[in-house]
Parts: structure tokens; C-alpha cells; sequence
């Protein structure tokens, strides 16, 4: 099998090409990424000799047909995927996760390759603290940020162009990943990459926000999932019942790292601030027969904790401009 992964160098994406060729070492994987700042080729450097990397752009017609002509299976997971800066400029958010959607999709069109697209729970909304609702496939739409506007977008044109035209597709809407080799300008790379640097953790509001935890490999467990036995033109929900609040979260990094559960400061929160998700991946465990790996939080969040400690050449030239670009923004409450 030829398959083309979009954004196969970012953190979700690299991580799927990592255990594909781990687990399927027949599958031949074509990688498409733009090499924006999220992106890091040496996360891939273990599989160098065995992958194609391409740089370019999903918005750029010629190159994804290029790409796209001589495979079997796209799995898309490039997207401008953080809040932060969709808030600051919204446009990249447009171009990437709308007209980069929109690309691929007549590439594959054109050429009768089958799709998976790659999404997020937040498109969703928010839920209650208190509400015992849990988002599933029949969940109406309510995003809150460009992001989360432009994924649910993008959502909608993959459902459009297999009613409308055929397309092979099947879709899939994740909850919060987490794991080796994510950028440490998100949630938890970046606290613990703090603490390791001896910088306080710093929490939105009062750290009250939920979000549902999924390991990485325990995803792109479920992407392979779907793909194999998913049915076309369907969504499934992936979660693995780690709801967390971020107040927590911190705590436990703190406490895994030796250090002093309130070792951390509340920052103003950030403008639209989702405050709950929560995923019901019911469909998925009972229809397709997944089931998640790392069922304990803790113990994930764990090994997480010790691969950013044992890789600190990995994110630590990164780390001052990242800390320098929300100082900007943060205003420490006291």
C-alpha cells in the first residue's frame, strides 16, 4: 500500500508514520508537510531511509496532485490546530484547514484514492463542568474559535464531496492527544518542559477547564481502525475517558517532576475559552472493536513526562522563543 500523510511531520502526524511502518512494514508512506514552526523533520529521522518527504503546501494544487496521483490512501492530518494563534491571525487558519481541505479533496477526487480526514472534538463546543453529556457523532456543530471553525469546516466539505461526488472518505474526531513529540507550545509539553527548565507552569483562569485525554499512539491506533473496517462517508468519535481538568493536570506533572503541587501561577484566561470536552467513543469500541491502550491517565502522563526529560535536545531550542511569545500575551493574577 502507497499512502500519503499529510502533515507527517507535526506531532500527531509523525507519531502515525512512526508506528505505521512499525507495525505494517509493507506499507510504503509518502510524507506531505509544509515544514512550518509545528513541524520537525527529526522526528522522523529514525525512518528517514524509508519514507519520501515532501515540503509543500496542502493548498498548493500542483504539488498535491503530484503527491496524491500515484497513492492508495491519504490520511490528512496537516491543520493549523492552535487556539493561541488562531486568535492572533486567523487567515493561515483559513488557507490551511479550508483551501488545503478543499485541495486534497479534488486530488483525490480526480484520481479515486481513498481519504481519511483527521479532526478534532473541538468543533463541537464546549460542555458544561457539571453536564453529564458526553459529545457523540450526533452532536450539532458549535465551534468557538477559527480553528475550531475552520476544522468543522473542513469536516463538512470531506461529508460534501462524498455525497456529491463519490469521494471514499471516512472521518474521524479526536479529543486531546498528548505523548512524545508534541510541540511544547501546547497544554502539557509546555508545563512540563517548564518545570524542567525551572519556570512555573502557568494556568489559564482558574485551571477548571476539562479536557479528554488520549495518548497519541492509542489515535492513530484508532485511525488505522477505521480505515480498515470504518464505513464510507462516516464519522467516528475517538476518546479513551481521561477527562481531566487542567488544574490537575499541572498538579500531576508537578508531583511526577518532585516538585510542590501549587508550584504553579493562574494567567488571565484566554478569550472564548472552551470549558469542557468529552468524547463518547461508543460507536468505535462497539462497531469497529477498538480499544485503548493507555486506559490510566497517570501512567501515561508519566512516560510522557519521561521521554521530554530524556529528549531535552529535541524542545529545548525551541523553548525560550515559545516561553518569549506568550509572555506577550500572559498576565500573571495575583
Amino acid at each position: 500500500m502507497q499512502i500519503v500523510v499529510t502533515g507527517g511531520a507535526g506531532f500527531i502526524g509523525a507519531n502515525f508514520v512512526l508506528r505505521t511502518l512499525q507495525h505494517r512494514p509493507d506499507v510504503r508512506i509518502s510524507v506531505l508537510d509544509a515544514l512550518t514552526y509545528a513541524a520537525n523533520p527529526e522526528t522522523l529521522a529514525p525512518v528517514a531511509d524509508r519514507i519520501r518527504l515532501i515540503e509543500g503546501d496542502i493548498a498548493d494544487a500542483e504539488i498535491v496532485d503530484d503527491v496524491v496521483r500515484s497513492a492508495d490512501l491519504v490520511v490528512h492530518f496537516a491543520a493549523e490546530s492552535h487556539n493561541d494563534n488562531s486568535l492572533a491571525d486567523p487567515s493561515v487558519f483559513v488557507r490551511t484547514n479550508l483551501v488545503g481541505t478543499y485541495t486534497l479533496l479534488e486530488a483525490v477526487r480526480r484520481h479515486g484514492v481513498r481519504f481519511h480526514h483527521v479532526s478534532t472534538d473541538e468543533v463541537y463546543g464546549d460542555l458544561a463542568l457539571d453536564a453529564p453529556a458526553r459529545f457523540t457523532e450526533s452532536t450539532p456543530y458549535n465551534p468557538s474559535s477559527p480553528y475550531s471553525s475552520t476544522k468543522a469546516g473542513s469536516d463538512l466539505l470531506v461529508r460534501a464531496w462524498v455525497r456529491s461526488f463519490g469521494v471514499q472518505a471516512t472521518l474521524s474526531n479526536c479529543s486531546n492527544n498528548y505523548g512524545p513529540y508534541q510541540h511544547i507550545e501546547k497544554f502539557i509539553p509546555r508545563q512540563i518542559t517548564n518545570v524542567l527548565s525551572g519556570i512555573r507552569p502557568k494556568l489559564y483562569g482558574t485551571g477548571a477547564n476539562v479536557r479528554d485525554w488520549i495518548h497519541v499512539d492509542d489515535h492513530n491506533d484508532a485511525v488505522w481502525t477505521i480505515i480498515d473496517k470504518g464505513r464510507i462517508g462516516d464519522t467516528y468519535l475517538i476518546g479513551a475517558d481521561g477527562e481531566t481538568d487542567n488544574r490537575t493536570v499541572v498538579q500531576t506533572i508537578l508531583e511526577l517532576l518532585d516538585q510542590p503541587r501549587d508550584a504553579f501561577d493562574f494567567v488571565t484566561d484566554r478569550p472564548g475559552h472552551d470549558l469542557r470536552y468529552a468524547i463518547d467513543s461508543t460507536r468505535l469500541r462497539t462497531e469497529l472493536d477498538w480499544r485503548p491502550e493507555y486506559v490510566d491517565f497517570r501512567s501515561g502522563l508519566a512516560a510522557t513526562v519521561r521521554w521530554y526529560r530524556d529528549n531535552a535536545d529535541w524542545w529545548q531550542p525551541y523553548k525560550q522563543q515559545v516561553e518569549s511569545g506568550y509572555a506577550q500575551t500572559e498576565n500573571v493574577l495575583g
